[in-house]
């Protein structure tokens, strides 16, 4: 069984000009590694992660999904012009309901100058694999309230905000709600 592509995926690589998301490669674990503990403000993540937090979530998690007919997540390397500038995915999927929540970690150096651009790309190419490709029947983004330019990203996408979790994570000691924004399949 090829362990670096999706066995549920008929297509691999997804491309929108220089852009592109690819099935996730286990070289890029550490530099995944290094952005999520620089971004623990935003991510589902208590604690950061060692290399061998890493190394046995990849070897243990994430390449024994991509052999399933039914992953709980499928993620991806996100590539400018062939560099690793992010990764993302589909993550929580429900396949009785068809649905799934998106994630998406920008590398945190060049993030603040391409939040918005990186965003409105990825979405692009994550509606492209869960809608045509998986066939679910709804996407979602579960963020907390620390991060006010992704919710015109939403909007701009035709996202719509589904609800608001008041007070419902606590980031850096003090709870913040967090917002979630739903897309269905045309």
């Amino acid at each position: 069984m090829d362990t670096q592509n999706y066995y549920t995926l008929k297509k691999q690589n997804f491309q929108f000009g220089i852009y592109k998301l690819i099935p996730i490669r286990f070289e890029d674990r550490y530099k995944i590694m290094e952005w999520r503990n620089e971004q623990l403000y935003h991510l589902r993540q208590p604690k950061p992660l060692t290399k061998s937090e890493q190394d046995y979530y990849f070897k243990n998690v994430v390449i024994p999904q991509k052999t399933q007919k039914t992953p709980d997540q499928i993620l991806f390397s996100f590539l400018k012009k062939d560099n690793l500038v992010a990764y993302g995915g589909l993550v929580h999927i429900n396949w009785i309901d068809k649905d799934a929540e998106i994630s998406f970690v920008i590398k945190t150096s060049i993030e603040k100058n391409n939040f918005i651009s990186f965003w409105n790309i990825y979405l692009k190419l994550i509606e492209d694999v869960a809608f045509n490709f998986l066939k679910f029947k709804k996407i979602y983004i579960y963020s907390f309230d620390v991060r006010p330019l992704l919710y015109n990203i939403t909007k701009q996408n035709n996202y719509k905000h589904e609800s608001t979790l008041e007070q419902h994570v606590k980031v850096e000691n003090i709870f913040v709600d967090v917002h979630i924004h739903s897309k269905l399949k045309q």
